[in-house]
């Protein structure tokens, strides 16, 4: 299978989603609401990964998969030269998505009544997966910074206690869309070695870097050392747009920590389908055009939704967002008791950011055709509008 480089890929012409019992779609079946909610995007998947999905249905047997030889000299080909972190295969453990990830790590970490730390606003599994571990949850707020979001190290000096097993860390950050730098991530690595912390670093949104001068640091090419206390989760799903093919992976180089990690999904998790496993080894292999094309469509949508809040809905603040096609937004100054309901009022379906840990926030899912962005912006112009007539 090859493909031209310079191929063209189509980002523009909508794809009907109704009738596929697409979770983003289906919420606001038979309403007028746009979704920009949940994580995944409205875009055609690379038409190399079909033609591979598409080989694998014409085999037409669809038996129980292992992670064969490969798809997984894919990954360590892919995470090699795109990130330049080596692993070795061994490491790998493959899970359905990172919301069972970061359970089974909250379970095979520590014990019942031990303690999980994580930052807010963070994305709701990080949330529950302590509690649903029988693990306390500390959560430590980021705070602003030369008008970006930034990590309080100070803050979470203050809040570790020797309960405290693990940190659950997202980079790049969902929703506030950071790409931690290295003094940033060194901070992390070092605090946690300080506090004798597994560290759980969640990176699949590492391939979708919006901006150009910026990159993507593994946690793992932090300190040579961090392996031994270091998990990984990474997948193709959210920059090859492939969620439902329900296919990632942890990176565990220690060999105690990702022992216990498979004692715990031991009767929970079961293989990974074949479709994953085919949608993963096309992605890595033939998807980097499509992933090239995909930055640049992202990056427009990102700074037209930017500049039309600024000059249309100043009473928004937005920041600076590096990476993800995910827009984090205060409305606090709205004084709104359901942000999500009012806007959902307008047609425009978003992200509470109670959810993360942060009332008052939305989250605004721009991985959409320019059409369907320009359409949300209109209606939440509409009404906000609406908001200052009955605020006049």
């Amino acid at each position: 299978m090859g493909y031209a480089l310079l191929m063209k890929y189509d980002f523009d012409t909508p794809v009907s989603r109704h009738g596929t019992g697409s979770l983003k779609w289906q919420k606001y079946v038979d309403t007028d609401i746009l979704p920009f909610w949940v994580a995944d995007m409205d875009y055609a998947s690379a038409p190399e990964i079909v033609d591979a999905l598409r080989e694998r249905v014409n085999h037409q047997v669809f038996g129980y998969t292992v992670p064969f030889e490969e798809v997984t000299n894919e990954v360590v080909a892919y995470l090699t030269r795109v990130h330049d972190y080596r692993i070795d295969p061994d490491w790998l453990v493959w899970l359905p998505g990172l919301v069972q990830g970061l359970n089974l790590i909250c379970r095979s970490v520590g014990k019942s009544g031990d303690a999980v730390m994580t930052a807010t606003p963070i994305y709701p599994p990080f949330r529950s997966s302590p509690v649903f571990s029988d693990r306390k949850r500390i959560e430590v707020p980021c705070k602003y910074n030369d008008d970006r979001w930034v990590l309080d190290i100070e803050g979470m000096e203050a809040a570790v206690t020797p309960e405290t097993k693990l940190f659950l860390f997202c980079s790049p950050y969902n929703p506030i869309g950071r790409a931690f730098n290295r003094e940033e991530l060194e901070a992390v690595v070092d605090f946690c070695k300080r506090h004798d912390l597994v560290l759980c670093s969640d990176e699949i949104h590492c391939d979708l870097i919006l901006d150009e001068d910026t990159s993507h640091i593994c946690t793992a090419k932090i300190d040579e050392n961090v392996g031994d206390r270091l998990v990984t989760f990474m997948s193709p799903s959210k920059t090859y747009n492939l969620p439902g093919l329900a296919c990632a992976y942890a990176i565990i180089p220690d060999d105690s920590i990702r022992n216990a990690f498979k004692h715990a999904l031991r009767g929970l998790v079961t293989e990974i389908n074949c479709f994953g496993y085919a949608g993963c080894h096309a992605a890595y292999k033939y998807g980097e055009s499509w992933r090239q094309q995909l930055i640049p469509y992202l990056r427009t949508n990102r700074d037209r939704l930017f500049s039309y809040v600024a000059e249309h809905m100043p009473e928004i603040k937005m920041w600076p967002l590096e990476a993800t096609y995910l827009a984090w937004m205060d409305v606090r100054g709205l004084d709104l008791d359901d942000p999500v309901a009012y806007f959902e009022s307008f047609g425009v379906g978003l992200s509470n950011g109670s959810d993360f840990g942060m009332p008052g926030y939305v989250r605004f899912n721009f991985g959409c055709t320019y059409a369907m962005l320009e359409e949300g912006l209109e209606r939440m112009n509409r009404a906000m509008q609406a908001w200052r007539a009955s605020t006049a």
